[in-house]
């Protein structure tokens, strides 16, 4: 996991230019740091050493083609291109990065579709280039576009000094010198659904286990984040069949309902457990640097990335990989919400939504609040394989009415993982779950008077509650360009 930033054009950006912003976003790695610059491009790069500790330094460079490569993220099938490609390209790290520059060689901008993994990349020489982002956005990627320059950067702080419109760089694209920006990944529609359920149980768990152990792939130690809900004492279950010594996290106020059923998975399983209690106050001394780091106002997103980032901070201390169960809820109906639908081609058309909506809701968190700790955050539920294969499951099996719970295919498919309590508990949102939900929204209501928030309201703001205004004024402060403010992401749960 690192930070990038890259400019192509004929009015390149200074290398002074280069520094400030790649200071903006060196929390994303602190490792090490690299740069290149020529006479059309230049490339900066912050490094979270992940693989290849000591050798992967970046950007990477390939003298016979000449390119130069820098990545954020991890490329979950390099060991087999890898092995592919040995004889006929000289390899000079162990880093899965690198895999990038033969195969572009081979591939030229049809690369991306052949990568599995989360990443954003910039490649290029002094005759060509490609930038592209993965399939779902688990990694972020924005860019700046004039009439001499392209400036790529991993967070929207970086691009704020050139004063001009930011746009997120979408997920399942790449921008080719020669093409432009393109499509490479749709969603598929399915042709068929499978609707035995013993065959889908048995798909379930040997999708997500061979999902899991594609992400235990690293050089440094590797734990879990452990609510104590369904979604990550699942990814911690199936962890602990392939790490012998898995430490698990879990933060909360101290009457937390998550921290008890966190405790609970965490004997079950024989896991290090560490957990944190924080209080109010620590929360909303937290609040300005969460807000910095999310690059949002988003209320309910704000709600689960304060304990998300100070789970990140704890989970930091020993570990700089983690897992998180993110994608179970888009996957298998686990909203509340999504308890009303009653139709399954309804629901499934709501799913696929959700999913395509995670880039800069969930997903943006994931990363900035792991990121902000110089963590890397991986999803398993969210490997591409088996998206498609949870989405090609008969959608009426995933309504609530069916079985008289969410995600009764997920609970039924690791029965025998979990202590009962927790696999049948309740569907309960992170940030209810570390009790943190309620306070911020009380906090803001009885320091946000009525006239305060009517005003802003007549200005035309995009806010929407008085938890948001809060939320927005320190947003506004980091964040002044109304070009960042157009990048919030926004949760519009709909119902047919």
């Amino acid at each position: 996991m690192c930070g990038i930033v890259g400019c192509f054009g004929s009015n390149l950006i200074t290398e002074e230019e280069l520094a400030t912003s790649l200071s903006s976003i060196i929390h994303r790695g602190r490792d090490d740091q690299g740069n290149i610059r020529k006479n059309n491009f230049i490339l900066g790069h912050n490094r979270l050493s992940i693989m290849d500790v000591a050798g992967g330094h970046q950007p990477l460079y390939d003298r016979e083609s000449q390119l130069y490569a820098i990545a954020n993220g991890e490329i979950y099938n390099y060991p087999q291109w890898r092995e592919q490609l040995q004889e006929t390209y000289h390899f000079s790290t162990h880093s899965d990065t690198e895999i990038i520059l033969p195969l572009y060689q081979q591939f030229s901008y049809e690369l991306p579709r052949k990568l599995d993994g989360m990443f954003s990349f910039i490649l290029g020489n002094e005759q060509e280039f490609l930038v592209a982002r993965d399939r779902l956005g688990i990694k972020p990627l924005y860019y700046i576009e004039d009439s001499t320059n392209l400036i790529f950067a991993s967070e929207i702080k970086a691009l704020i000094p050139w004063k001009q419109e930011i746009k997120e760089f979408p997920n399942g694209y790449y921008y080719h010198s020669t093409q432009g920006l393109q499509s490479y990944y749709s969603f598929p529609e399915p042709d068929h659904f499978i609707t035995d359920i013993d065959t889908i149980l048995h798909k379930i768990r040997q999708g997500l286990s061979a999902s899991i152990r594609k992400r235990l792939m690293s050089d440094v130690p590797v734990g879990v984040f452990l609510s104590g809900g369904l979604d990550s004492s699942i990814i911690a279950a199936l962890m602990k069949q392939n790490v012998e010594h898995l430490h698990s996290f879990s933060v909360g106020f101290a009457n937390a309902p998550d921290l008890k059923a966190a405790r609970l998975v965490a004997e079950h399983l024989g896991t290090i457990h560490h957990e944190y209690i924080y209080s109010e106050a620590e929360v909303l001394s937290f609040l300005p640097e969460v807000i910095y780091h999310l690059e949002s106002f988003n209320a309910s997103l704000i709600r689960s990335a304060v304990p998300c980032y100070i789970v990140s901070r704890l989970a930091s201390q020993y570990v700089k990989v983690i897992l998180t169960g993110e994608g179970a809820d888009e996957l298998f109906a686990g909203y509340s919400y999504l308890a009303n639908y009653n139709d399954g081609k309804i629901l499934q058309e709501e799913l696929i939504a959700l999913i395509q909506g995670l880039h800069n809701l969930n997903l943006q968190r994931v990363d900035r609040m792991t990121m902000a700790h110089g963590v890397e955050g991986r999803v398993p539920f969210l490997d591409t394989d088996f998206v498609e294969m949870a989405m090609t499951i008969e959608p009426s099996l995933k309504l609530y009415q069916r079985f008289g719970i969410e995600k009764w295919l997920l609970r039924k498919a690791f029965a025998n993982d979990l202590p009962s309590e927790v696999l049948w508990r309740d569907k309960m949102e992170f940030a209810h779950g570390c009790a943190s939900s309620t306070f911020l929204d009380n906090y803001a209501n009885k320091t946000i008077s009525d006239e305060d928030f009517t005003e802003v309201r007549c200005r035309g703001e995009p806010i929407s509650s008085k938890e948001e205004l809060l939320y927005y004024r320190v947003f506004q402060k980091y964040f002044p360009s109304p070009h960042a403010t157009n990048l919030v992401g926004m949760w519009n749960k709909t119902l047919h």
